[in-house]
């Protein structure tokens, strides 16, 4: 008996060693009477480490958007679907990284390259991190680059990650652009 009860506390061990191991996943927030709170999530240290590496933008769908409105580009670069197939690098270090656009169309520019440089925002205390990036152009410092975006972080396992990009709607709700990524190479 004794050999039992040794045995699954073991294996509750490990179960919990490999659960607590896992790659990042947000927290949910909630609202009650009024004021916000937050479970806690994964910290932006946790979310840089989930976040680094090759990574292929899959697809782009739609949260809470109509179908009938419009997105003309986003990042001030481009349309969503010259993005679908994209290849985001994010090393760490110095967190310079970069955008390579792999689809053909009329407005994408299959093999053209953007040099982005990346962090993870912390926010305030009861703020989920973001993702965020701002462009770097050729003679461009990043320290004089003052416009950038940012993404919230959804879901990140080591091989998919998940981030929205928020959309505000014409009748002042919000929506999101959901980012599908996978993991390429290690």
């Amino acid at each position: 008996m004794r050999k039992h009860i040794l045995s699954v506390v073991s294996l509750f061990t490990v179960v919990l060693l490999l659960a607590s191991c896992g790659a990042p996943k947000k927290g949910t927030s909630g609202s009650s009477s009024g004021t916000s709170t937050s479970t806690s999530g994964p910290s932006a240290s946790q979310w840089r480490s989930g976040v680094k590496g090759n990574w292929v933008l899959n697809t782009v769908t739609r949260e809470n958007i109509p179908a009938a409105y419009t997105i003309k580009n986003i990042f001030d670069e481009a349309p969503v679907d010259c993005f679908v197939g994209s290849t985001w690098n994010l090393p760490g270090g110095n967190y310079r990284g970069s955008i390579t656009f792999n689809a053909d169309g009329k407005l994408c520019a299959n093999g053209a390259v953007r040099t982005i440089v990346w962090s993870i925002y912390s926010g305030a205390a009861n703020e989920e991190p973001q993702f965020q990036f701002k462009k770097v152009y050729a003679g461009d410092k990043a320290a004089n680059v003052t416009v950038g975006y940012r993404m919230n972080l959804s879901f990140a396992d080591g091989e998919t990650l998940v981030m929205k990009m928020p959309i505000p709607l014409d009748n002042g709700q919000q929506g999101n652009l959901v980012f599908n990524f996978t993991k390429i190479g290690k």
